[in-house]
């Protein structure tokens, strides 16, 4: 079965947010560029089939009943917003790392990782109020 290819505007409109989405939060694409070329095909694709850019790193049953339920995963998801942390790897310290820093110290992702600050705490996290809110919704 062959993947269809995203649009070329849907690409355009991946690529133009994800720049100016570095800038905000004062992260960077991943230097492998094969990495950051996928996530952001992974999202244009999304943009095509559901219009909305859901997060190509997860699997869902149902992409359209998941955009329904909630906009969690759509990016920028929850977890980028509130803990600066992009399991895609989209947006990272400059090495390619992901930022796990605001993580709670359970998570998957700072189990994964380890500890790893943030180079720019003064960009980003611009839903960091709703960390606790989210923590409690994940637990169950």
């Amino acid at each position: 079965m062959s993947e269809q290819l995203p649009s070329e505007k849907s690409m355009q409109r991946m690529q133009k947010y994800c720049e100016k989405y570095w800038e905000k939060t004062g992260t960077s694409p991943h230097p492998n560029t094969e990495v950051m070329e996928s996530v952001v095909k992974g999202l244009a694709s999304n943009i095509d089939e559901l219009g909305r850019p859901l997060c190509p790193c997860n699997f869902y049953p149902d992409k359209k009943a998941e955009l329904e339920r909630s906009r969690e995963w759509v990016c920028a998801c929850d977890e980028m917003k509130i803990y600066k942390y992009c399991h895609c790897l989209l947006f990272v310290t400059p090495e390619g790392m992901p930022i796990t820093e605001y993580l709670p110290e359970d998570s998957e992702g700072r189990q994964m990782y380890g500890l790893i600050k943030d180079p720019t705490p003064d960009q980003g996290r611009e839903t960091r109020h709703r960390a606790q809110e989210y923590e409690e919704r994940m637990k169950g």
